[in-house]
């Protein structure tokens, strides 16, 4: 089966280092295996999302040599497909309502970094006997059960989504489809096979597999890369700047700079220095990415 990758993202700001880090990870390692590379914009949220701001990200892309190799999807214009497997799992019986709101989520206790920034979902709705209306906030009834998968960098990972996420949500009371729906519908639609995305979204993987198997959708190859950190090795916050290419050309590092580091930092050149996409495609491979995190040189900062 051919190799199709994918990158896919939400066009709210700049595309940063560790978003062009993910993209050029995906691309080397579709290249790698002779298959097509694709560009998905998650704007399915129009409240925060632009199309300008997406017209940017694949401007900064194309500075890089990133182009796709067919017609850029946005989800904004794919509610039909999300709407038809939400009728799926609807009559699959995996579906439920959901009453809850951000203030009954906040007090509930839960681990971070999961939707409305809680988890998991501690199933407080699961069994009210409530009925279905229009609109509904829509959950996906997760069944029992641990999820094994082979991650291209992390090797052997096995997660119970239950625990991590709980039932997601994927659907919002304001008509807006979720983020997990409509990432595993866009998938499977677009044939993809192999996704490479930050180890940041590892802990939605099993959730993304139990509901790849609820729409009867293959499950494609995962590889979560580290994340790009300040020089110190803590988080990149806002006050650091997007580093992005506009403020890193403001700074004097041209795309090729920035293009030779992101492929040295994947292990396909042995040190940092101007490169062009053919340089480093030779050098590619999954044994000599490193799992951990990359820092920021101080000198761009």
């Amino acid at each position: 089966m051919a190799c199709i990758g994918r990158f896919a993202p939400s066009p709210t700001g700049e595309l940063h280092l560790g978003n062009l880090r993910t993209a050029l990870a995906s691309w080397l390692s579709v290249r790698a295996a002779g298959g097509r590379w694709l560009i998905r914009m998650e704007d399915v949220d129009t409240a925060r999302c632009r199309s300008t701001l997406g017209e940017a990200q694949l401007r900064d892309l194309a500075a890089l040599g990133l182009e796709s190799d067919g017609p850029v999807l946005w989800q904004s214009r794919r509610k039909g497909a999300y709407q038809a497997a939400l009728q799926r799992l609807f009559g699959a019986g995996l579906l439920y309502p959901c009453i809850c709101t951000r203030k009954d989520l906040a007090g509930m206790a839960s681990a971070p970094h999961g939707e409305d920034g809680l988890r998991p979902y501690p199933g407080t709705c699961r069994h009210r006997p409530l009925p279905f209306l229009r609109p509904d906030a829509l959950r996906f009834r997760v069944p029992e059960g641990s999820v094994a998968w082979e991650d291209l960098l992390l090797g052997p990972q096995q997660d119970d989504p239950a625990a991590l996420t709980g039932d997601p949500l994927l659907h919002r009371r304001d008509g807006c489809y979720a983020y997990h729906l409509a990432v595993v519908v866009d998938d499977g639609g677009q044939g993809v096979t192999e996704i490479v995305r930050g180890q940041d979204l590892r802990g939605v993987t099993a959730t993304q597999a139990r509901l790849q198997e609820a729409l009867g959708l293959p499950r494609p190859a995962y590889g979560h890369l580290g994340l790009v950190t300040a020089p110190d090795g803590s988080r990149l916050g806002k006050r650091d700047g997007a580093l992005g290419l506009a403020l890193l050309a403001h700074r004097g590092v041209d795309a090729a700079r920035v293009l030779g580091w992101l492929g040295w930092s994947l292990g396909c050149l042995e040190r940092p220095e101007r490169a062009g996409l053919e340089e480093l495609l030779p050098g590619f491979s999954w044994a000599k990415v490193p799992s951990g995190p990359v820092a920021v040189p101080a000198s761009w900062m």
